[in-house]
Order: structure tokens, then C-alpha cells, then sequence
């Protein structure tokens, strides 16, 4: 007889693995199913956790040869690309089995293989050895999360076209590197690489870099990275991309028309992502899809079979982690018959660059679209003591509030540990606050921190330190 569960996750990502164990706290009957034979999906294995790691080691790398200019004498700086590589993946491991001693801790069972639908209440897993193993579930959670999206009629190698996942293991540093895309993934690879050595190039079709970010942001963002050394290429299509006998063309056209052909030893096509929604048998059992192939969902997370649900990539909102989390812990309070919720005004993104950019919010743009009255207070690290104090002067915060109100609506920051930053604006957004909240807010000195302390204060013009 088949084992019966009161809930089964199909994908073992942030959100999967979270909604399992948190559905076990809870003291539901869980079960996990993942395909990759390690917990913590795209994120901890090919995505999030192992291009910080990389951009960590670059960024000591890059300080290391720079030593001498602030008075630290050492000897000649070499690169070991294999034991960068080691310790990227002995990082990965450490947390993929910390996930699985967590899934024990709380008794979650943990199915290795490929979950598929068989009914709306029972799910095939197939293993590696192709052996078949068929489970019974009260209720179902889909978190089989996303992949990287090709362009149209190009197939990723992994060697010589590569996505994230080939640019996270490559085997060399490249001489020369086309990047495609200038979204928060091409430009953290890139900035990798070239920390390492190699000549980076962006190729966008957009007339700027991380679409969706507040314009002013995005621009500030760019000329730090040309300086760099990251070289862009604006309102540009790629036309075609072939292998050459020492690497890959790439054929394309501005917005002039002009034709512009690239070599490079490798290209990264860093263009989106796609929801992973095949080899479920969704269509088996009736669950309806958007125009994008992502699970269409309730305000509760309910596909349009009551007791199968969908959180994360695999649904309509950011791709991030941290929001599959969210999701993740609201779906296995649901279930228990509590009130899950997750508040998609205050979602906050990082790009991990040097410096870092964050933002929680609205943007100006939006703000203008909506036609929102608005007041903006901006700070520059520049003016900040800590910052100065270690050099680390480039970026500024942001702060959009409502005219009339003085809530906070949006946060942007570009600068040192932005990503730490930004939970403290978030916190803020949840709670409702002001400009003059965080203004009267008092801050350690000196930080950071107290750059967004004087953004809030120049809301009302009345910042002390610019």
C-alpha cells in the first residue's frame, strides 16, 4: 500500500524545503520529493549561494593585488582557480546537508527523484535507477522552481555557451567574455570574471542595465562598473551566435542598424528565467497555466484543483528565493488552518556586486506612472565616515515618501553592504513608518546605517552631514 502524507512538496528549493519543515512544525504528516539528489534547489546549488561565494573571493582576489596602494606589502598575488572552485563547492555542500539534517530534525520525509502528478491526491517518483515509487497526499505543493531561458533556436553547451550554471563552474578564467543580458545575474558573473581577469562585455537591447530598477539607481550602477572595467553595449540585439574553433561569434545590430560582430571565448546568456513546469503531468490533471507557462494560483496559493497548490518561480511575482520563502511558510499555514500571508509591497532585491544594490518598494518611475505625489530624500556614502573611513565611497541611498503622509513607499541604495542595509527599510515598510520614523530613529556612529538616517532627514531637507 502506498505511503499516505497530509502534504507532499515537489521540489526541494527555499521554498519547497521551508514550506516542508515549517508544514512540520506544524504537525502535518510532510513528505519532500527533489530531483537533484541535494536539498535547496537552484539557489543553493547553482545559483544564489555559490555566486556569492565567487564574488566574495573575487572581490578578496581584486583587494589582495591592491594591497600596496594602502600600505600592505605582499608578495606576488596568484590565482588558484581549482581551489577557489573547491572551496565554492565545499560551501555548497556544507548548507545542502545542513537542509537534509534540518528535514530530519523535524521529520520531514525526503523522496529523492522526479515527482509526477497522477492524480490530484497521488504522485509517482521516479529515482535515478528508474524505479518507481507512488505516494498518497492530502494536499500538494508545486515548488519545482525555474531555469535559465535561452535565446530562441541557441542551445546552452555549458563550455562555450553558457548560462548561470556553466559560469559558476568554468574551468579557465576566459581571456574574453560576452555577457547577454545586464540584469542582476549577467552583471554579478560578469563582475566575477572580471575581478579574475577576463575582458567583459554587456550586450543589452534595452537603453539600460537591471530593468525594473529605479532609473537613477540603474544609472549610477553603470558608470561604477565601467569603472570598473565592465565595457556595455546599449539598444543592442544579438542576431545570431555560432562556435568558432577558439570560441564564439556573436553577430549584432545597434539601434542604428549597424552590424557588430563580437569574439569571445565564452558568452553568458543571462536573459531571464522560465518557470520548471514540465515533467509533472500538470496537464494530466487539468491545472491551468498562464500565457507565461507559470501555475496560476488563488490569493491562497490554490491552483484551480482545490488541494494542489504552487509558491515560487513556478507562479506569477519576482523570482527571488526570499519571496519563495515567504510564500513557502504562508501555503503550510494555510493548510494548518492559520492566516498565511505575504506582503508583496515589501519585497526587498539585492544585486551582490561591489557595491552591493538594493531596493525594497516603489521606484520613482512607478511612482510617476501612478501619477503619487511624492518627497525624496538622498544621502551620499561620499558624506558617510564609515565609508570614507575604509574607502568605500561610491553610491547613495534613496528614499521616495508620500507627499502628503511622509510614508515610505521606496527604498533604493547602491553602496557598501546595501543588502544588509535594506532590511532595516523593510522593517520600516511593514510597520507603516515615515521619513521622520527613521529620521528620529537614533543610529550607531560611525555606520552605514547612518546614511539612511540622513536620506530620511533630507526627505525634509534637513540632512546634517551634506
Amino acid at each position: 500500500m502506498a505511503d499516505k502524507f497530509q502534504a507532499t512538496i515537489i521540489g526541494g528549493g527555499p521554498g519547497g524545503y521551508v514550506c516542508a519543515i515549517r508544514l512540520a512544525q506544524l504537525g502535518i504528516k510532510t513528505a519532500c520529493i527533489e530531483s537533484r539528489g541535494t536539498l535547496g534547489g537552484t539557489c543553493l546549488n547553482i545559483g544564489c549561494i555559490p555566486s556569492k561565494n565567487l564574488l566574495n573571493l573575487s572581490e578578496n582576489f581584486y583587494k589582495a593585488k591592491n594591497f600596496s596602494k594602502i600600505g600592505i606589502e605582499v608578495g606576488e598575488v596568484k590565482l588558484n582557480l581549482q581551489k577557489i572552485m573547491e572551496n565554492k563547492d565545499k560551501a555548497v555542500m556544507t548548507l545542502t546537508k545542513g537542509v537534509e539534517f534540518l528535514f530530519k530534525k523535524n521529520k520531514v520525509t525526503y523522496f529523492k527523484g522526479i515527482g509526477k502528478l497522477k492524480s490530484p491526491t497521488e504522485i509517482t517518483i521516479v529515482d535515478k535507477k528508474n524505479k518507481e515509487t507512488n505516494i498518497q497526499s492530502d494536499n500538494i505543493i508545486i515548488s519545482t522552481g525555474s531555469e535559465p531561458m535561452p535565446l530562441p533556436g541557441i542551445e546552452f553547451d555549458e563550455e562555450k555557451i553558457i548560462s548561470s550554471t556553466g559560469a559558476l563552474s568554468l574551468k579557465s578564467v576566459p581571456k574574453k567574455m560576452l555577457v547577454v543580458g545586464g540584469g542582476y545575474i549577467g552583471l554579478e558573473m560578469g563582475s566575477v570574471w572580471s575581478r579574475l581577469g577576463s575582458e567583459v562585455h554587456v550586450v543589452e537591447f534595452l537603453d539600460h542595465i537591471t530593468s525594473g530598477m529605479d532609473k537613477e539607481i540603474s544609472n549610477e550602477f553603470m558608470k561604477i562598473l565601467k569603472k570598473q572595467g565592465l565595457n556595455f553595449h546599449l539598444e543592442t540585439k544579438v542576431e545570431k551566435i555560432s562556435k568558432s574553433k577558439n570560441g564564439v561569434i556573436i553577430e549584432t545590430s545597434n539601434k542604428e542598424g549597424k552590424k557588430i560582430k563580437f569574439e569571445s571565448d565564452v558568452v553568458l546568456i543571462s536573459v531571464g528565467r522560465k518557470p520548471y513546469t514540465k515533467n509533472l503531468n500538470l496537464e494530466k490533471v487539468g491545472i491551468e497555466l498562464d500565457e507565461k507557462k507559470r501555475i496560476k494560483v488563488s490569493k491562497n496559493y490554490q491552483t484551480n484543483i482545490k488541494n494542489i497548490y504552487a509558491i515560487g518561480d513556478v507562479i506569477e511575482g519576482p523570482m527571488l528565493a526570499h519571496k519563495a520563502e515567504e510564500e513557502g511558510i504562508a501555503v503550510a499555514e494555510l493548510i494548518s488552518g492559520q492566516s498565511g500571508h505575504v506582503n508583496y509591497e515589501v519585497i526587498p532585491g539585492v544585486i551582490y556586486t561591489t557595491p552591493e544594490v538594493a531596493s525594497v518598494g516603489k521606484t520613482e518611475e512607478q511612482l510617476k506612472e501612478k501619477n503619487q505625489k511624492y518627497k525624496i530624500g538622498k544621502f551620499p556614502f561620499m558624506a558617510n565616515s564609515r565609508a570614507k573611513a575604509i574607502d568605500e565611497p561610491d553610491g547613495f541611498v534613496k528614499i521616495l515618501a508620500d507627499a502628503t503622509t511622509d510614508k515610505v513607499l521606496g527604498v533604493h541604495l547602491i553602496g557598501p553592504h546595501a543588502g544588509e542595509l535594506i532590511a532595516e527599510m523593510a522593517i520600516a515598510m511593514e510597520f507603516g513608518a515615515s521619513s521622520e520614523d527613521i529620521a528620529r530613529t537614533c543610529h550607531a556612529h560611525p555606520t552605514f546605517s547612518e546614511a539612511v538616517k540622513e536620506a530620511a532627514l533630507s526627505v525634509e531637507k534637513r540632512q546634517i552631514h551634506s
